[in-house]
């Protein structure tokens, strides 16, 4: 399964509304009515906030005495803004784009501090290529490697879905396994198993090993002759579990 982590953050800002203002008047003594808002970011790699365009839309559950209890924001950085006197829990649902699902997030609001921020990491699992495209903006992807120009072996890839191929290098390949069989094989999978493929080769490759990720074209390419033996024996045990080669 691929998994890709990102890191939520949610800034709540608040601040107490002027007694002179009697539209605006506290039904509770000792509790002054407030004026909030919360805002949606991810965090990048190196803790920036950037826009967190990997969601669609997000809805707010508020308590239920507010006249909207449910708004939904469609535009980054989904901001809220409500007024009130009292705090409560609520919880805030994602919707990822293409598709991808929805990351129900609880948040606290409390007016302890005029501004506060709260982080949640969440995850995404076995996203599409479209939605790892979008990922990829934000931090690393499964498969992520330096572009090393076009070295023997770079693998070919279809529009439609990830594929690999592989070309003959220099390095002998594992003699056990027959190599054109094994790169035909992972031509026949299926999208999500190919998911499968770019990941055991993330988490299994050799510091030599030639692969190179492409999300601007949803490709993956890589040189199996390059993989060392014990990931080229799983590979060959996972292709032949899922395909006839």
């Amino acid at each position: 399964m691929i998994e890709v982590k990102r890191t939520v953050k949610l800034v709540t800002e608040q601040t107490v509304i002027s007694s002179v203002d009697s539209a605006k008047h506290s039904p509770m003594e000792g509790f002054p009515m407030r004026s909030w808002s919360i805002k949606i970011y991810l965090l990048n790699e190196q803790g920036e906030e950037i826009p967190a365009t990997i969601f669609e839309k997000v809805t707010y559950k508020l308590h239920p005495t507010f006249s909207n209890p449910t708004p939904t924001i469609k535009t980054t950085p989904f901001t809220l803004r409500e007024e009130g006197w009292g705090e409560f829990d609520m919880e805030i649902v994602c919707y990822t784009v293409e598709k991808g699902g929805e990351h129900s997030i609880p948040h606290d609001l409390n007016f302890q501090k005029e501004t506060y921020d709260a982080k949640h990491v969440i995850t995404f699992k076995n996203p599409k290529p479209a939605l790892l495209k979008i990922l990829a903006e934000s931090g690393p992807v499964p498969g992520d490697a330096p572009d090393v120009g076009n070295g023997a072996g770079a693998g070919a890839s279809a529009s439609a879905k990830r594929t690999v191929d592989s070309h003959k290098s220099k390095k002998k390949g594992n003699k056990a396994i027959d190599m054109d069989k094994l790169a035909d094989g992972l031509q026949k999978l299926q999208e999500d198993d190919l998911l499968q493929v770019v990941q055991m080769v993330h988490d299994n490759k050799a510091p030599d090993t030639y692969i190179k990720n492409d999300v601007e074209q949803g490709e993956f390419h890589v040189d199996l002759y390059t993989l060392p033996d014990a990931l080229i024996k799983m590979l060959w045990e996972y292709v032949t579990s899922k395909v006839e080669v």
